[in-house]
């Protein structure tokens, strides 16, 4: 009896693990040619390692017997990291933005619907039905918009369906969407302020024209810091110069001292240069530039400073570069011990050759992740090849 009793809650453990999302562990290739002969869509959750909400969707949302039971019967289901192998590819194929995003493709990988962000079970799996139902997929709902739609709910869904991957046409559809609207709530503001990203966009003189129905909600000083953002970012797209891959100094100088101080201007030039190094892969200016721009970092988060030390960890190879994000990554875990920064140490102390301070903060990380409930798979993997 005692040996039936182990094998019944082997078994009965068993079948729970195999509830949820089955995820195929291949390539791209392999499980588009498998949907296409099965005459399924593909489902694609393109996650990063970094991003909050797609580990709750791995813990919470992906095991439900519910969605596993409709995601596997339907659906070709792909799990992929884009930031890493083929997933960087796939990522700019789909114009991936924001994560976590989920795809719905076909077996010749056209793209079929989209929708992205944390989402409880009944929507996620009303959204699997929608993209194996035409008339729902996002192609019908742009004919739809096309032909003149102006239900503000339609509009509304819409415009964050497509935010990410198609800015222009979403700023079609809020441009609609806004003209109808007497008065906003809180989340029409996060719309229309995620949305406007320069005072080129028509959304902006929207942004203009509502500013008294945002005040209402939002203190006058926010509204003013997003108008000076969302100006800054016209000012540093137009600084430079994608082709050449040259900065207008004078330009950028001169437009944002309309409204910024020359010293606040240097800086923020300074950050935009870094950033835009590191896009570019120009690794010895972002270091530069960084170790110039961080000088001083006792004013920085310790979100902040867990930040830049694992992008240098990610990026720099330079002995001395490295050990300075280590002195940022343990002022991190001084300000706020988290599995994200010890992490982060661990690594650090890994890739400048200090195995057993990188096993025991590798064990920490760990140790944290447990107690939150997070992902520590990647920690496991560093810890196991120490």
């Amino acid at each position: 009896m005692k040996k039936l009793s182990i094998f019944s809650a082997l078994f009965i453990g068993a079948f729970a693990l195999a509830q949820g999302i089955k995820f195929e562990e291949t390539n791209f290739n392999t499980i588009l040619a498998k949907a296409k002969k099965e005459n399924k869509l593909v489902f694609i959750d393109a996650y990063t390692t970094w991003c909050g909400p797609c580990k709750l969707m791995a813990k919470n949302v992906f095991p439900q017997k519910a969605v596993g039971d409709y995601y596997n019967a339907n659906f070709i289901n792909a799990k992929i990291d884009m930031e890493k192998g083929e997933g960087i590819d796939i990522a700019k194929k789909y114009n991936v933005k924001a994560f976590p995003t989920y795809l719905f493709v076909d077996g010749n990988g056209e793209l079929v619907h989209r929708t992205l962000g944390y989402v409880e079970e009944k929507d996620f799996i009303q959204f699997a039905k929608d993209a194996g139902d035409p008339s729902k997929r996002l192609s019908a709902l742009k004919k739809k918009f096309e032909d003149g739609e102006k239900d503000p709910e339609f509009l509304k869904n819409l415009a964050g369906l497509t935010m990410y991957s198609d800015a222009e046409f979403s700023a079609k559809v809020m441009e609609r969407y806004f003209s109808g609207k007497t008065e906003l709530d809180r989340d029409d503001i996060q719309m229309l302020l995620t949305a406007t990203q320069s005072t080129d966009s028509p959304l902006y003189k929207t942004f203009l024209a509502k500013k008294a129905e945002i005040t209402k909600i939002l203190p006058a000083e926010r509204y003013e810091a997003f108008d000076k953002n969302i100006k800054l970012n016209t000012i540093v797209k137009k600084s430079y110069n994608a082709d050449s891959k040259k900065w207008d100094d004078n330009y950028f100088m001169a437009e944002t001292q309309k409204f910024l101080t020359k010293d606040e201007a240097e800086k923020i030039l300074k950050r935009a240069k870094a950033n835009r190094a590191l896009r570019d892969k120009d690794i010895a200016t972002y270091e530069k530039l960084t170790m110039d721009i961080y000088k001083d970092t006792s004013a920085l988060s310790s979100e902040e400073l867990n930040s830049i030390a694992w992008n240098f960890f990610e990026n720099v190879t330079n002995k001395p570069a490295l050990e300075k994000a280590l002195v940022w990554a343990q002022e991190s875990v001084k300000k706020d011990e988290n599995s994200a920064n010890t992490d982060t140490l661990a690594n650090l102390y890994n890739k400048l050759g200090d195995k057993k301070n990188a096993k025991l903060w590798a064990e920490k990380a760990i140790e944290l992740a447990k107690k939150t409930g997070e992902d520590y798979s990647d920690t496991e993997k560093l810890l196991k090849s120490l």
